[in-house]
């Protein structure tokens, strides 16, 4: 038996010397001498302004000055009242509601039945000789028949209004018992008041006058539409 063994041991060597049964070799990886390193870019840092370090200064324009709405109605109503007192209708013209007209109410209650007058026949009125119907009397209720030469010193300019000592823009000054319904009538209107206190003390200041001019917006401009008189009435 242990020939046996022996011999078949013998022959397995012989074989496997036979097929060169070897492992290929395998090629070592290559280490260079230096690595290539990592290069990083330091940040800028961000630098923060100091509360007390003196920021670039940009100038700003003032805001331009405009006249307000009141002093230009005032100013107006002042060049108004400066055009009835020389009787210049011309010059009146240049302010009237181009498409309204001009109305005329002999006392401070507003009506629709007033006389109202369109631009183009502003200019002419002190030469228009034509009797009109302007409303009623206070205390008869006669009808007030008169040309428009006749009712300007009777219910627009009868007393000095340019030189009235009071003036007022959307406040009623003379009071009587004629109820004032021209804020209501025109709507979003100024209403620039002339007033006389009085004139004679034996009346206590029931002699009192007053002159409104009531002025609208047109295209941003504001316009005369109204003409109101007011007194002491019954």
């Amino acid at each position: 038996m242990n020939h046996k063994f022996i011999l078949i041991f013998i022959v397995l060597v012989i074989l496997l010397a036979g097929c060169n049964l070897s492992a290929p070799a395998i090629s070592p990886t290559v280490v260079p001498s230096s690595l290539p390193s990592l290069e990083f870019v330091q940040p800028t840092p961000i630098v923060l302004a100091s509360p007390t370090s003196n920021p670039t200064t940009i100038p700003i324009p003032p805001p331009a000055t405009f006249l307000s709405t009141q002093q230009e109605i005032l100013d107006r109503a002042a060049e108004v009242i400066t055009a009835f007192k020389d009787k210049d209708m011309v010059s009146l013209s240049a302010y009237v509601h181009p498409e309204m007209g001009l109305r005329f109410s002999p006392y401070a209650y507003v009506k629709d039945t007033d006389q109202v007058f369109p631009l183009e026949m502003i200019a002419g009125l002190m030469d228009d000789n034509t009797v009109y119907t302007w409303g009623m009397y206070d205390g008869s209720g006669e009808p007030i028949v008169l040309s428009f030469p006749d009712y300007y010193p009777k219910f627009i300019y009868d007393v000095d209004f340019a030189d009235a000592p009071q003036v007022a823009l959307n406040h009623r000054l003379g009071v009587g018992n004629s109820i004032d319904n021209s804020l209501e009538f025109y709507p979003g209107s100024m209403i620039v008041e002339y007033y006389f206190p009085g004139f004679d003390a034996q009346y206590a200041g029931m002699d009192w006058r007053s002159l409104r001019l009531v002025f609208t917006e047109y295209n941003s401009i504001w316009v005369l539409v109204g003409i109101i008189h007011d007194q002491w009435t019954i």
